[in-house]
């Protein structure tokens, strides 16, 4: 199997301003000169981690999927990341996995966090989300999620692994940056996976500083890539589907773990 280019972009956001962060992300994704296969936003890129939906919210309409589309048909790759969304009366901290054609598929964040009141503001998803792309699974997932192992299971159904990288995308706080780094090892090495997790920079308009910390772990938590906390930049990481494989079959650990279903 070919290997799986990655690009993850580490930036800050403008508060919610919908637009200068279409253009902000317009101008970063003009970096991009390889050809690569998914290109990962953080969550909320459009308005940057808030509480606010009325006017910021995206349907399906909006400029922010029309964007997502032309991206995504312009780089010829997968672009995803999460945005306010409203379907009826409800709001969603939905991911969006655009993909060149113009289609695109949806995972709503299921854990909401509650410190900052995200369950009052928006309903929580009940379905995850995984997608192939050159053969390969890939399994994204929203920020708080990270702390919930069970949500993040990599199962294996007839000797297949449900994913084969695992996404994070995020506004995680610098004051518990020691957790974002502890988890997405921890994910990495419970499940086997290859693992992108992209968190945000910059302060927002809450006061709240982000360090980023963004990185690309293999299925030993080692680090494959990693930006420099605080950067503003752009990470490319290909993806080894052979050493994940080998690795996989000489240590299959999965094969012994608890069976279980979420209600």
């Amino acid at each position: 199997m070919e290997d799986l280019k990655i690009a993850y972009i580490q930036t800050t956001l403008h508060w919610q301003n919908v637009a200068l962060n279409l253009s902000h992300f317009s101008s970063k994704l003009a970096e991009i000169t390889e050809q690569v296969d998914v290109i990962v936003l953080p969550e909320m890129f459009t308005t940057g981690f808030t509480m606010k939906t009325i006017g910021l919210a995206e349907k399906q309409d909006g400029i922010a999927l029309k964007w997502m589309q032309e991206v995504a048909k312009d780089k010829n790759a997968v672009v995803t990341g999460s945005l306010i969304f409203q379907e009826g009366k409800l709001f969603y901290n939905r991911l969006i996995w655009m993909q060149p054609d113009g289609k695109y598929k949806t995972y709503d964040k299921r854990h909401l966090f509650r410190m900052a009141g995200e369950q009052n503001e928006y309903a929580a998803g009940a379905e995850r989300l995984v997608e192939q792309v050159k053969g390969w699974n890939i399994c994204p997932l929203i920020c708080y999620d990270l702390r919930f192992p069970v949500w993040s299971r990599n199962k294996i159904h007839n000797d297949q692994y449900d994913y084969d990288v695992l996404i994070y995308v995020a506004n995680w706080p610098e004051r518990r940056s020691f957790a974002w780094k502890s988890l997405l090892v921890a994910r990495a090495i419970e499940n086997q996976s290859y693992l992108i997790g992209l968190n945000r920079v910059g302060e927002d308009g809450n006061g709240i500083n982000y360090s980023g910390d963004s990185v690309a772990l293999n299925y030993l938590g080692e680090k494959v890539s990693q930006m420099e906390g605080d950067s503003d930049g752009i990470e490319i990481v290909a993806l080894n589907f052979e050493k994940l494989s080998h690795f996989r079959n000489q240590f299959p650990a999965g094969l012994d773990a608890d069976n279980f279903e979420i209600l």
